[in-house]
């Protein structure tokens, strides 16, 4: 429909101003007398064109008030034109947005790499991880949505003085193998060793060397490490199966022991790196005002997460060649990245596309559940506690709430209400966790955009209708029909806003002024009873709002029930 519009609107200029393809931006009004859809050009040609904005909107709107698509064309303001669509136009342009409830076909050859969650092995994940997991799950989704190759990729911190840390805590303290210890007992472990370093400042130096051993090859420290990660995977693939998280790749900071070598000689030869102090080899960056040196590699040889990093990213460019790599992480990383993507820069790597998306930290509107000091709130715990408090929720509200099913729904709504909380916040923000308004039934939630569609579901099968689009021509809308029908045409444009900005809260936005939408059209249009072609639109109207909704849910990690 835009399309046509903007065909239509270049033609006029064209014949009107002798103008070629001009940048015309259509913006969905907000408000219904301001029309289904209005343009700012007249306001960018004036200059242009030495005529005033208004006399120009005027021209465009005197020829674009014939065209078959268009019901009624104004001009507002300094020099705004205003469009009413025709109804038919508005409806046969609704079949375009079932398309994008699809996902397209694959059409890159280069993938998407999207690193995120990057959990510690030996240790559970803790509420923290949520913001990673979820929002790379999500753009994973979205891109592969999109039609794009995407490669999932969980980075795990399986390397590392961690781990020469536990080696000494399981070698003080353990009373059992690690390959039989849970992920809770090593963390306990973890914990320990911490708190007896305080009191024993040799203990520190002690970890260091029990890393640079199982670095350096020691059988005994292998097969510990290796019993350490085997754990610690079986027990974060249950909460990954809650979170409806999935990943193509979980190679570790471990894969690339032996690669990394050939990037320092590499940097040392290009000059990139150099010796700093206590012969640390480190990497400068003076045409970055006030950006500090990088460490590359210690003084005693020893690896750090810096050097795993450029041996990982020189490896994903060589095997995958993609078009991109995203880092969902901390925005406490940001000089850590800036640093990173410079010295690849400096190395003259043939790159793609580098991108650090950050989020901000979490704060808890219930100050209990703030993290204290040697413990780690687990999300596993948190999504149990959701689930809880869901089922609360279903009891409470009795014959209210249909469902077959009491247990997956309360799961459902527990897991959906923490991911879509995330989500529904800019991720460029400090998020704050919230317990009510996850779990709302009213506000923008997880159980609101559940309900709504379980609503809409209902009425397809009391009317027993698939809710076909209509035979017949409409000529005539009510306003909620004509409302949610414009914010129905919206979906694709907000998919593309999300998924260009990385930015999932749009999309979570999106979707509950469409429940909004769809609720007040519910709650005054009466639909299985009316009279056709109304009772046939209204349908159409109902389908493909759940469709919508079910799509966006989905692409937000969230499942959505039928009957509710």
């Amino acid at each position: 429909m835009l399309k046509q519009l903007t065909t239509e609107a270049h033609l006029v200029l064209k014949r009107l101003h002798n103008l070629g393809e001009t940048d015309l931006q259509w913006e969905h009004s907000k408000e219904a007398e301001h029309g289904d859809v209005s343009t700012a050009v007249a306001l960018r040609l004036a200059k242009q064109l030495g005529n005033s904005p208004r006399e120009i909107a005027q021209g465009i709107a005197d020829v674009l008030s014939q065209s078959d698509l268009v019901e009624k064309c104004e001009v507002a303001g300094a020099g705004y034109v205003n469009i009413w669509v025709k109804p038919a136009v508005l409806v046969a342009a609704l079949c375009e947005i079932e398309k994008e409830c699809v996902p397209r076909k694959k059409h890159t050859a280069h993938p998407i790499i999207i690193d995120y969650s990057q959990p510690n092995i030996a240790k559970p994940l803790g509420i923290h991880h949520i913001l990673s997991t979820v929002i790379g799950q999500t753009l994973g989704n979205l891109y592969e949505h999109n039609g794009n190759t995407v490669v999932r990729w969980n980075y795990m911190g399986d390397w590392g003085t961690q781990f020469g840390k536990l080696a000494i805590a399981f070698e003080k303290w353990g009373t059992k193998p690690a390959r039989d210890c849970s992920i809770d007992e090593m963390l306990e472990l973890y914990v320990r060793f911490h708190q007896e370093a305080e009191k024993d400042e040799t203990l520190e130096d002690s970890a260091r060397g029990s890393f640079k051993k199982l670095e350096e090859g020691d059988v005994e420290l292998r097969k510990f490490w290796e019993d350490v990660v085997q754990v610690t995977k079986a027990s974060l693939g249950d909460t990954y199966r809650r979170l409806n998280v999935h990943f193509d790749l979980d190679t570790g900071e471990s894969y690339y022991e032996g690669k990394m070598m050939p990037i320092i000689e590499e940097g040392l030869q290009k000059s990139v790196f150099k010796k700093g102090e206590k012969e640390a080899l480190i990497a400068e960056f003076p045409e970055y005002q006030n950006m500090p040196p990088a460490i590359v590699m210690k003084g005693d040889g020893a690896t750090i997460y810096m050097t795993r990093d450029l041996a990982a990213m020189h490896d994903r460019i060589e095997r995958f060649h993609p078009d991109s790599i995203l880092y969902v992480v901390d925005v406490a990383q940001s000089l850590y990245f800036k640093q990173l993507f410079a010295i690849v820069d400096q190395l003259e790597w043939t790159l793609p596309r580098l991108e650090h998306v950050f989020f901000g930290r979490m704060r808890f509107a219930d100050k209990s559940m703030s993290t204290r000091k040697g413990n780690i709130l687990k999300l596993e715990h948190v999504l149990d506690e959701a689930v809880a408090r869901a089922s609360e929720i279903i009891a409470e509200r009795g014959d209210s709430i249909q469902t077959d099913d009491p247990a997956d729904l309360a799961e459902m709504m527990g897991i959906g209400s923490i991911a879509y909380g995330i989500l529904s916040q800019n991720r460029k923000m400090d998020m704050v966790f919230d317990w009510d308004k996850m779990l709302s039934f009213e506000g923008n939630s997880a159980p609101y955009l559940q309900y709504s569609h379980a609503r809409a579901r209902s009425v397809l099968r009391k009317a027993d209708a698939v809710g076909d689009m209509p035979v017949g021509v409409i000529n005539t809308l009510t306003p909620n029909e004509r409302q949610l029908l414009l914010t129905l045409l919206r979906y694709g444009n907000v998919l593309s806003d999300t998924l260009d900005e990385h930015l999932p809260h749009k999309l979570a936005n999106y979707l509950y002024e469409l429940c909004q939408c769809f609720n007040a059209f519910y709650n005054t249009d009466t639909i299985v009873q009316a009279d056709e072609p109304a009772r046939s639109l209204r349908l159409f109207l109902t389908r493909v709002t759940a469709d919508v909704l079910r799509s966006g849910a989905a692409l937000l990690t969230i499942r959505v029930p039928d009957r509710m």
